[in-house]
């Protein structure tokens, strides 16, 4: 059976990551270390090569893109974007954690945005609709090896929402440039809307890379 090999990866490191404030659509570039950071990880590990980059809109994606994969087409998809924070972008956790607001998103849940946000049930269904995009792109035009560059969030929710095995979003967190590699079958995707995690990502040199 054909299989799809996607690699989920963060975007390198902007100033307000630096700064620890809340970025979702504020649309900043990668900064100088989260540039060099990039281009070490590249000597460090094997990124290998793809056929297609899917990335979200935003700049830091885009950037992280052209720097991992340089010779390698993108194609932005707008459901990959990062969670829009409402009253919290742009602020610190520690200016706002006494808030009754903020207290009450920390409780989590599916209906249960920040002030003016997007909430979580939002998130889960564009990244569904952005996950039928690419696996459906990647189907149609036999494309067997691709990356999606996105936000951290975004990778801890799609991985816990559509991944097996089974794990709690907290379960997959991601350094700046990193992330996991999945294996999609077009049974398993069009009869559960799940695919396989086969591990993190990128590989050090001195594990195999098979490129299909």
């Amino acid at each position: 059976m054909k299989g799809y090999r996607i690699k989920f990866i963060r975007h390198g490191i902007t100033d307000a990551n630096l700064n620890g404030v809340y970025i979702g659509k504020t649309d900043l570039p990668l900064c100088a270390k989260g540039v060099d950071e990039l281009y070490n990880k590249i000597a460090e590990y094997e990124y290998g090569e793809v056929q297609r980059v899917y990335t979200s809109p935003y700049k830091r994606c885009v950037q992280t893109s052209g720097i991992l994969f340089p010779q390698t087409s993108a194609v932005c998809v707008d459901g990959l974007k990062e969670m829009d924070f409402g009253d919290f972008e742009g602020r610190k956790a520690e200016d706002i954690m006494n808030t009754p607001e903020y207290k009450r998103f920390l409780k989590g849940g599916l209906d249960n945005p920040p002030p003016n946000g997007e909430s979580m049930r939002e998130v889960v269904t564009r990244c569904l609709e952005a996950l039928n995009v690419i696996i459906g792109d990647m189907m149609g035009e036999g494309l067997t090896n691709c990356a999606v560059i996105t936000h951290g969030g975004i990778i801890m929710n799609m991985m816990s929402c559509f991944g097996l095995p089974k794990l709690a979003p907290m379960e997959f967190p991601c350094d700046f440039g990193e992330g996991y590699e999945v294996l999609v079958t077009a049974s398993m995707w069009q009869r559960s809307g799940c695919f396989e995690i086969m591990g993190r990502f990128p590989y050090s040199d001195t594990e195999e890379y098979e490129s299909d």
